[in-house]
């Protein structure tokens, strides 16, 4: 089983103040996990036909932690299937966005 975005969603969630921003790929969390992500720079990106990974996962989660305050961006790659990243990595604007994201001094 893949873990990618899984396990991207699973150790923000179990340790939120070690990120500055996160980006699951293809990937679902638990819901119930958003209180913890709300402020965290997250960009979700998930393929359109995935039939690995039903984009429903990444919905609920985006869905999740705008409902806790958070303002996920979140990318649709209406033809791809699993293999979201590829495009994702591709794009010089998602190095940007992570490369601009400072995690809070504590």
């Amino acid at each position: 089983m893949c873990m990618d975005g899984q396990g991207t969603w699973s150790l923000a969630a179990a340790h939120p103040e070690k990120f500055a921003a996160i980006a699951p790929t293809c990937g679902g969390g638990n819901p119930a996990d958003a209180p913890k992500l709300a402020k965290l720079p997250t960009w979700v990106v998930h393929g359109g036909k995935d039939t690995t990974v039903p984009l429903q996962r990444s919905q609920e989660m985006v869905d999740a932690i705008k409902g806790a305050g958070g303002h996920p961006k979140f990318t649709i790659y209406r033809d791809a299937g699993h293999d979201s990243w590829t495009e994702t990595y591709n794009n010089p604007e998602f190095y940007q966005w992570l490369l601009a994201q400072v995690r809070p001094r504590r």
